[in-house]
């Protein structure tokens, strides 16, 4: 009777054992990279700005690490010789619907950010949202993921932070972002959103003392990372804040899709010296000649990635100006028309072939551009 008892007693406990190690969360690791091979040819009017070519653009390498509700990223990147630091972030999601997230990483403002670089369905961002969106910034950011809506809201320093310390720096200038959008319905195939992101910030670092936290800088490359020529770029000096605002606007039925962005971004200036506003605006037209109808990403609040074996086509026009005649500052206004193709090959390969026509005029940069780019990429991410 004891030796009954005794086993008893040794399978009850070890029942408890083996029900307390399978709750117990597991700690998952994972690899993460991509790798970016472009090539280009150019026609127009640019001068000896442009070269033909083919390069390495992004390749980059890291890890994801998930333990119950907590997920960590760690993302380095290599181009053109440079080491740079990607994402790093620590997220804790308390549930199916609200996160919060810390670390350097996108912030969510607007319907461009719901997806990475590479991921870009018109192969290069538009330039409208290179300009007047904001890369990666150290901070925290809050996102409640509904059914029908999604908000979030988000407290970050400047860029600069990564690389300098605050004493360095004399000081850190900082922002807030928010995103609200409201999807009625999304389901595969049939998607209406629309919403509204907006932004406060303080001027940013300087290595000129005079400008030092008492100005802004933009600008953007031309929509192409085989060359690196600078398109339109601005400095606000004698700033004091700076005010911004995006609508969106996402339709999709079957394989057919339409995304929208307007950006206003006001900047205002100390000694009554005439604000500055800069705009932009681009509407992508978007359809699957081979593949089933588009999904959709309720987390990021955007349509997800075709299946494989999609073949995708994408029509683009975006407009940006950096130029204010009553502000005294020509940072240039651009214009662009683009078609892509996306054939996916797999989970991890997507081939893509751009043809664009990008008009750059107004800017005391240099004199106007005509530019046709011809470009390709195969790009590996996982």
């Amino acid at each position: 009777m004891k030796k009954i008892l005794l086993v008893c007693l040794l399978c009850a406990f070890g029942v408890s054992v083996w029900a307390q190690s399978a709750d117990e969360p597991k700690l998952k690791v994972s690899p993460t990279g991509r790798i970016l091979l472009d090539g280009a040819l150019f026609a127009g009017n640019y001068g000896d700005l442009f070269k033909p070519g083919v390069a390495i653009p992004d390749a980059r390498a890291g890890v994801k690490a998930s333990y119950g509700n907590w997920t960590a990223k760690v993302d380095i990147g290599y181009a053109y010789g440079k080491v740079g630091l990607k994402d790093i972030y620590i997220e804790y999601n308390f549930d199916d619907e609200n996160l919060i997230r810390g670390g350097n990483f996108i912030h969510q403002y607007g319907l461009q950010s719901a997806t990475s670089s590479s991921m870009k369905v018109t192969m290069e961002e538009p330039t409208s949202n290179e300009v007047f969106n904001a890369p990666r910034q150290l901070g925290f950011m809050y996102e409640h993921s509904a059914d029908k809506w999604l908000a979030t809201a988000s407290f970050h320093v400047e860029t600069q932070s990564m690389f300098l310390a605050a004493n360095q720096m004399g000081k850190q200038g900082y922002g807030v972002l928010s995103r609200v959008i409201a999807r009625p319905f999304h389901s595969d195939g049939k998607t209406l959103q629309f919403g509204i992101s907006g932004g406060f910030g303080t001027p940013i670092y300087s290595s000129d003392e005079g400008l030092n936290h008492h100005n802004f800088t933009l600008g953007a490359n031309f929509p192409v990372r085989v060359d690196k020529v600078k398109a339109v770029g601005a400095t606000v000096d004698n700033a004091m804040n700076m005010f911004k605002f995006t609508p969106e606007l996402l339709l999709s039925y079957d394989r057919f899709a339409l995304e929208s962005q307007y950006f206003f971004n006001r900047y205002n200036r100390r000694s009554h010296i005439h604000a500055f506003t800069g705009q932009g605006a681009y509407v992508t037209l978007r359809g699957l000649l081979l593949g089933s109808k588009y999904g959709y990403n309720m987390v990021d609040g955007g349509l997800a990635t075709p299946a494989p074996k999609s073949l995708e086509l994408v029509l683009s026009y975006n407009y940006t100006t950096l130029t204010s005649p009553k502000a005294d500052i020509w940072g240039g206004r651009l214009n662009d028309v683009s078609a892509t193709v996306n054939y996916y090959i797999n989970k991890y390969m997507i081939f893509r072939f751009r043809y664009a026509y990008t008009h750059r005029w107004d800017s005391d940069l240099g004199p106007k551009v005509d530019l046709s780019t011809f470009l390709a990429r195969l790009q590996i991410i996982f």
